[in-house]
């Protein structure tokens, strides 16, 4: 998330574009989750150890390489219906539409049983680890996306730590949801 609100941010700022800002935070959230996955799905590493690491690394990263960002204002964006930014918007229809993905396709009972049931799914021929590799990357991208939103249009400037645990605000509300969309 903080790897994509500096990445968003200094896109949206060096080219005007906040709609670039968003594409560039969510291919900053895709690679940095590649991360995370080679070293939780082919090293093996302890999942919840590995996301502390690398959320210290990225917050260590942002803030070298945020400096020259420091008190520059981002490129506005243009107000959607009511008065609600695009993003909000997007991020509403997301919701049901993840959730139908996930609970409603078949696509989302095979990823849900790679999830919940990785030998079950692997003994019916499902690529275990690649499904598990695009759902790292697109939980990447969003959290990218996420982490734009707080650059570019909630706080339209870039401060260091500006996520402030709001990333695993989110994993606390999955998990008290007991992991059900």
């Amino acid at each position: 998330m903080i790897g994509g609100a500096l990445a968003g941010f200094a896109a949206a700022h060096a080219t005007g574009s906040p709609a670039i800002g968003f594409a560039m935070a969510a291919l900053a959230g895709v690679l940095l989750s590649m991360v995370f996955a080679v070293l939780s799905q082919y090293l093996l590493s302890n999942q919840v150890a590995t996301g502390l690491a690398l959320t210290m690394f990225g917050l260590g990263l942002t803030a070298m390489f945020g400096k020259p960002y420091e008190g520059v204002k981002a490129p506005a964006m243009m107000a959607g219906p009511l008065g609600l930014n695009l993003m909000i918007w997007l991020g509403l229809v997301m919701v049901p539409v993840v959730w139908w993905g996930l609970m409603r396709t078949r696509a989302g009972l095979v990823l849900r049983a790679v999830g919940e049931s990785p030998e079950s799914a692997h003994a019916l021929g499902y690529p275990v680890r690649r499904i598990r590799l695009l759902a790292v990357m697109a939980g990447g991208a969003l959290c990218g996306l996420a982490g734009a939103y707080l650059s570019v249009i909630y706080t339209p400037l870039w401060v260091e730590g500006m996520t402030a645990g709001k990333g695993w605000i989110a994993l606390a509300l999955t998990t008290f949801a007991t992991w059900r969309p």
